[in-house]
């Protein structure tokens, strides 16, 4: 990925800077500091996933930093609001998240569809959150080892800048609770093609015990993303925290921020997921206008949800970039579907149309 010259910092500073005051800045910061940092963390990990002598773990390990850095670039937005911690946010949100893909990796492509290697993979993610706790043989199950201590290295990371945030301990279960609902997902999500998705309606069936108005695979979407444990992440670099500001937090991100990420990323892989004869959780709406009155649905409660918030110019920077980034992306094109992103941004209102307008002309300058 290349760099923006001053001519494009400039050109994002004005297109930006017709926004409110408070979400040009939050744009602004993100392209032009944010993700400069994001792309050196990503080549220090792809170095150190270089010294792997198998070939199997080093290839995935590689394969989801070339092709899944966008999610750590999104994820890193949540650094922008912390200035006084922001370099240790990073670091934590870039390793916490090239663990989440690296197992997904591991899970997807490599072969291997046994639960339980799963499951012992995913207490990588555990352990990452939980400093002074002892390690778990990460690989024990899996039918590949030696990754020359590549994951090791990345949950030492986050449990290092985890140490840092002062507010930890505010949050700590209520992230440990998302994590454990992701990493569940992840293991059935992945399991053989035969038994996954009863095995997954069965799980969503038994841990949505408090949103009946989800569709089953509206609550596994939302278990998919990692955006709420980013926020809770960023709260905690706070050394003031109330405990009322960690409830609407949650409140506003799960599930209709996090359902509405995790479905707009189906939604943009619909014809590759067909093709793969992958799982898409956009597949179980019975047709196209249903998909897209649901879709619509999640805009809409994402905007509501965070009223309650004192920070709310930033979570609706996240509403609007989620939109921005996915509808922006070349598949939109390839599939024709241009008039849904038009509904689509126009269910979030005006200024969705500018953070997508930015978000086109920065993947066209990077």
């Amino acid at each position: 990925m290349g760099t923006l010259d001053s001519t494009g910092h400039e050109l994002i500073y004005q297109m930006s800077s017709r926004k409110v005051k408070g979400q040009s800045s939050i744009l602004y910061t993100y392209i032009s500091r944010i993700l400069p940092e994001v792309r050196k963390l990503l080549k220090y990990w792809q170095h150190e996933a270089e010294l792997g002598p198998n070939s199997e773990l080093k290839r995935q390990a590689l394969l989801s930093l070339k092709t899944k850095d966008f999610h750590c670039q999104g994820g890193a937005v949540f650094a922008v609001p912390y200035p006084e911690k922001r370099r240790e946010l990073l670091k934590l949100i870039v390793a916490f998240q090239t663990i989440c893909d690296y197992l997904d990796n591991l899970c997807d492509r490599a072969g291997c569809t046994d639960g339980r290697a799963f499951e012992q993979l995913h207490c990588s993610l555990i352990d990452a959150l939980s400093p002074g706790k002892e390690q778990a043989d990460f690989y024990k199950y899996y039918p590949y080892k030696d990754d020359n201590g590549y994951l090791e290295k990345l949950v030492h990371e986050c449990r290092t800048h985890i140490a840092e945030l002062p507010s930890w301990e505010k949050v700590e279960d209520h992230v440990l609770a998302l994590v454990d609902l992701y990493a569940n997902l992840q293991v059935n999500k992945h399991l053989m093609i035969e038994i996954r998705e009863d095995t997954l309606k069965d799980w969503a069936a038994s841990a949505n015990t408090r949103y009946n108005c989800l569709f089953w695979q509206e609550y596994a979407a939302a278990c998919g993303s990692t955006l709420a444990v980013f926020a809770l992440m960023g709260l905690a670099s706070r050394k003031n925290l109330a405990a009322e500001e960690v409830e609407n937090t949650i409140k506003a991100y799960f599930p209709w921020i996090c359902g509405l990420h995790i479905l707009l990323d189906y939604f943009i892989d619909r014809q590759e997921d067909t093709l793969g004869g992958d799982l898409n959780f956009t597949f179980y709406y019975e047709s196209s206008e249903e998909m897209m009155k649901r879709l619509k649905l999640f805009v809409r409660q994402s905007h509501r949800s965070i009223g309650c918030l004192p920070a709310s110019a930033f979570a609706k920077t996240v509403v609007e970039g989620l939109l921005a980034m996915y509808l922006s992306d070349r598949k939109i094109r390839e599939q024709g579907l241009e008039k849904a992103v038009r509904e689509l941004l126009a269910e979030s209102g005006p200024p969705a149309f500018r953070t997508y307008r930015i978000c086109k002309v920065v993947r066209k300058l990077l």
